[in-house]
């Protein structure tokens, strides 16, 4: 049996042995992600489940590594579970986390609005058809604000955006929440989120971002370990927000040695905390699946006019 690197760190930080002859999840996990903080104290734990790590460079990799069959289970969003039940895989999603990107400026910027963003120059991660950027367009509709045709439009990778930035080679982002959180720690302000942006649409924004995917197939053989990693997966996410010792733990996974960066990830993480599952957020994400359906023109969504039965799976 083969592990990777990041799965003796992982081992290193929990300070435990391998588990022999229990249920097998392999779960491909980034090293710049939140899920390795999680399995840090996950490994301490008793379980009757094996966890094998399988380190992947970005999401998409994750997403190739599944279909492959390489893995059993990534953290991603939903929408790709919707696109491939729609044409007929057996994917499904359970929550993991609520926490999305934001829309970040320079403390001193004269951006205090969508408004304030026309002609200015907006670094987007993520490409055009962005969750959230295709939202915000939504809600720039709404304040008869065209953002796609008053804005200088900068595609690329978060990181790169994020330096541009400080170099004030841009005037704002749109990032994912942890490279917004970053930039909050070195004085930067945030504009609005993910959340901020559906509530201003009329939808409840504490629907979950991300989630847990994997077969419907699988998950159906293996129910009871899996039931058993996420309700020990949601202890350990617990852990890290209530106790400094944990935190303090698996601070060398957050990749900064910076106090104030490490609390505000700290702080974001932990407001992305599943509080509610059921009908009412699953109804909501319906709504927003229809919502960007239209605003994709198909693109982001697939060929299901309606979000596709069997997307959301229960632990129940």
């Amino acid at each position: 049996m083969r592990f990777n690197g990041l799965f003796f760190v992982l081992l290193l930080l929990s300070g435990v042995a391998l588990a022999t002859e229990k249920t097998p999840i392999r779960i491909g996990v980034q090293t710049t992600g939140t899920v390795a903080w999680e399995l840090a104290v996950l490994l301490t734990l008793e379980t009757d489940f094996d966890v094998l790590v399988n380190e992947i460079a970005n999401p998409e990799a994750g997403k190739a590594a599944l279909q492959a069959g390489e893995v059993d289970m990534i953290v991603s969003d939903w929408l790709w579970v919707a696109r491939q039940r729609a044409s007929g895989a057996d994917y499904t999603f359970y929550p993991y986390s609520t926490t999305s990107g934001a829309l970040v400026v320079p403390k001193d910027s004269p951006i205090h609005s969508i408004k304030d963003l026309l002609g200015k120059r907006l670094g987007i991660a993520g490409g055009e058809l962005d969750k959230n950027w295709l939202l915000l367009q939504a809600l720039g509709k709404q304040k008869n604000v065209d953002l796609s045709a008053s804005v200088e439009k900068i595609m690329g990778a978060p990181a790169l955006l994020s330096e541009k930035l400080r170099q004030n080679r841009l005037d704002a982002v749109l990032t994912y929440w942890h490279f917004a959180a970053r930039l909050e720690a070195e004085a930067y302000r945030q504009i609005v989120d993910g959340k901020g942006i559906l509530n201003a649409l009329g939808i409840n924004g504490n629907e979950p971002a991300l989630g847990y995917m994997f077969k419907q197939s699988w998950v159906a053989a293996h129910k009871p370990a899996v039931k058993h990693f996420l309700t020990a997966n949601l202890q350990a996410k617990k852990q890290l927000c209530v106790s400094d010792a944990a935190w303090k733990n698996v601070l060398p996974l957050t990749q900064t040695n910076d106090p104030a960066t490490q609390a505000n990830l700290r702080r974001h993480y932990c407001a992305g905390n599943i509080q509610h599952w059921g009908g009412h957020e699953q109804q909501a994400i319906a709504r927003i699946y229809t919502l960007l359906r239209t605003l994709s023109d198909h693109q982001l969504t697939g060929s299901s006019e309606n979000l596709p039965d069997g997307t959301f799976w229960s632990i129940d």
